[in-house]
């Protein structure tokens, strides 16, 4: 895509949602540091279930340790890899205790020495929690940007690089929960729901993916938040079936 249409690609989505969030559910940058690490390989969904009654009990480094591995180990093992997870999160409650007061530190190298945290991880802590305009690669924004020409990369890094040179202001800092939100919603893994895609004419991938069939066999409605492009095309502006009572960000 060209400038121009960077531009409109994240006006369209900005117009669509404008106060984007993480679904992971948080109450400070501990919790989310420890929900992030937790959300590798796992839906948010699931991480939501099991922390839940963890973060209710457990909101800073000194309280995890005091939990323990195995109490851990339990209260999360709905979720994937639980095991070699929970040995992570003891371990940098640890790091945090011994090498930051027990704060989760402002600096991507510092967050990247934590076990278990990793670039994207990083990358989500100092966005959510503090407002950095940090471009988090997931699968789902891997997906989105390689599909539709927004930001081809071989992998997350070069992806990132090249969100971090091309994404334009005032679009920065949401631009990566912009991206997660529409992979997860809109810009599907197996079929792209294009023909309620916002940013549908800006879009490379071909062939567009049709609207499903009603039950009667005509092909179903856009429905009433429909908008037409300027090229014609009809698209939706506002995605029905997102949850838009997530935490908010903080402060």
């Amino acid at each position: 895509m060209n400038k121009g249409q960077v531009f409109e690609f994240f006006r369209r989505l900005a117009e669509d949602n404008p106060a984007p969030i993480t679904e992971l559910e948080f109450s400070n940058p501990y919790t989310l540091l420890v929900a992030v690490a937790l959300s590798a390989q796992a839906t948010d969904v699931s991480v939501n279930i099991a922390t839940r009654p963890l973060f209710a009990r457990i909101t800073k480094p000194a309280q995890m340790v005091a939990l323990g591995e195995e109490a851990l180990r339990q209260a999360i093992k709905s979720i994937g890899l639980f095991n070699t997870k929970a040995r992570n999160v003891i371990a940098l409650s640890q790091a945090l205790i011994r090498d930051h007061g027990g704060e989760v530190p402002r600096h991507r190298a510092a967050l990247e020495a934590l076990p278990g945290v990793g670039r994207k991880t990083a990358n989500v802590v100092l966005n959510t929690a503090w407002g950095e305009e940090t471009f988090a690669v997931d699968t789902h924004v891997f997906r989105v940007c390689n599909r539709t020409g927004l930001a081809p990369g071989k992998d997350p890094l070069a992806v990132e690089l090249k969100l971090e040179r091309t994404v334009p202001q005032p679009f920065r800092r949401d631009a990566h929960h912009w991206l997660i939100l529409h992979g997860r919603y809109t810009c599907k893994a197996r079929t792209p729901e294009c023909w309620r895609c916002v940013v549908v004419d800006l879009c490379r991938f071909k062939p567009k993916t049709p609207a499903p069939k009603t039950t009667s066999g005509r092909i179903g409605s856009p429905g009433p938040s429909a908008a037409r492009t300027a090229t014609g095309r009809i698209v939706r502006t506002r995605s029905e079936d997102r949850n838009r009572s997530r935490p908010n960000r903080l402060p």
